[in-house]
């Protein structure tokens, strides 16, 4: 046997049918909060300075690549410039 039952009623009436707790004050505080916290950080935020970090350590970590490549490289022919002896 199966039954259903189709309830027709908004949110909040479902809500309170079913015993639960509003948190919508709760919800407002922690959503303007949010909203205040990153606009902070945004006003914080030095772009010139975000780009400058991020351009050093892309380009330190590419010269880092590099080397360790060349190193592999190195080892794979026993070294560079014919001194394979």
């Amino acid at each position: 046997m199966k039954v259903s039952f189709d309830i027709d009623c908004t949110p909040e009436e479902a809500r309170r049918m079913l015993g639960l707790p509003d948190v919508t004050p709760i919800n407002e505080v922690l959503v303007e909060e949010l909203i205040k916290r990153a606009a902070e950080m945004v006003r914080e935020m030095d772009a010139e300075q975000l780009m400058q970090q991020w351009m050093t350590s892309g380009v330190q970590g590419l010269g880092d690549m590099q080397r360790a490549f060349m190193e592999q490289f190195a080892k794979a022919q026993g070294g560079f410039g014919g001194d394979n002896n």
